[in-house]
């Protein structure tokens, strides 16, 4: 319980120690408008001279921007196209696959019937 009265007793005094402090003075929000103007909004001739200073981007800078669009959109477009051929040559090996395997079965097939006589069993299990 002592430690417990050690704990209260110091926040009190700090938050004492804080009210009391110039530190919260200065974090303080003062009511002066016309610092608080200055501050913000600068002199008209300022403003200007930023404008001038700042003139519209060149005719050339447009026109890099417009190239640039092309080429991405070209880069995207030739990008689908060969995913889209890769895709297809994929599915097409699959079918000659899948094909190719039904033929040699097939094959097997007829052979294990044209070799067959009737006497031995079909498949030997070698035990």
């Amino acid at each position: 319980m002592s430690w417990y009265r050690v704990l209260v007793l110091s926040l009190l005094s700090i938050l004492v120690l804080l009210t009391f402090s110039s530190v919260v003075e200065s974090a303080a929000v003062r009511d002066d408008p016309k610092g608080a103007a200055r501050q913000v909004f600068m002199p008209e001739s300022d403003a200007s001279n930023f404008f001038k200073r700042r003139s519209r981007r060149s005719t050339r800078y447009y026109e890099l921007q417009a190239e640039q669009k092309v080429k991405i959109s070209a880069s995207e477009w030739r990008r689908e196209y060969n995913e889209e051929q890769k895709d297809e040559y994929e599915n097409y090996l699959e079918e000659e696959r899948d094909e190719q395997n039904e033929r040699t079965r097939e094959t097997n097939e007829q052979m294990r019937e044209y070799h067959y006589d009737g006497l031995s069993p079909r498949y030997y299990w070698f035990h």
